[in-house]
């Protein structure tokens, strides 16, 4: 199978959708992996580790899109993807068609078969593909939230762990999911006063004993 690996090209996006370990894995299984130039790039990614991986790096787009019968992406196909795909391909990425009717009825269109991250699902209902961002999401949010609570940044001048004589700040995390967890975690780990609220007792317990 040919694999294709484009560069993201929806504003403010530097996700790629694999990285030079996952191209080794596809490689050694005995697939062709083609990566644009450039698409790891926002990700500190480099072609030459792609490269060294096994995969081949092309010049443009569209000769990935092109040679590709899996295309792996991060977001779903923008208006000026669209037109690449191709009856029978096969398209990876986070889709959200929940959010999109139009993207939704352009790939049934294309006849194209289309996975989307967010709904892979394991026996245990856990979420694989989708849970890695919610980590990230939520180790972010208490860094973000510290840096906007500085006065250069418009905020009241608070720090998040306080000093000796000064009380610190407190955070409420709404929803004890696994963007919730690692919030709470991180403020937790920067001396931060945490409140984390969940409608569901299950996962304030199961908090509570981490």
């Amino acid at each position: 199978m040919k694999v294709g690996v484009p560069r993201e090209v929806k504003n403010h996006e530097y996700r790629v959708a694999i990285t030079p370990a996952g191209v080794h894995e596809f490689t050694r299984a005995g697939h062709q992996v083609y990566v644009e130039a450039g698409a790891g790039l926002g990700s500190s990614l480099r072609g030459e580790e792609y490269a060294a991986a096994g995969a081949t790096i092309l010049s443009n787009a569209d000769d990935v899109w092109d040679v590709a019968d899996l295309v792996l992406k991060v977001k779903e196909p923008v208006p000026e993807e669209r037109d690449r795909l191709r009856e029978g391909q096969m398209l990876f990425a986070y889709l959200h068609l929940a959010a999109s009717k139009e993207c939704t009825q352009m790939l049934l269109d294309r006849r194209v078969t289309a996975i989307a991250y967010e709904t892979v699902e394991l026996p245990n209902r856990v979420l694989p593909l989708l849970a890695p961002m919610s980590e990230v999401a939520g180790r972010l949010a208490p860094l973000i939230g510290a840096y906007h609570l500085m006065r250069p940044s418009g905020g009241r001048g608070a720090l998040l762990g306080g000093v000796p004589g000064v009380y610190p700040a407190k955070v409420v995390v709404i929803g004890a999911g696994v963007a919730g967890m690692n919030a709470a975690a991180i403020a937790l780990g920067m001396q931060a006063e945490v409140l984390l609220l969940d409608k569901d007792l299950t996962q304030l317990r199961a908090a509570a004993a981490t």
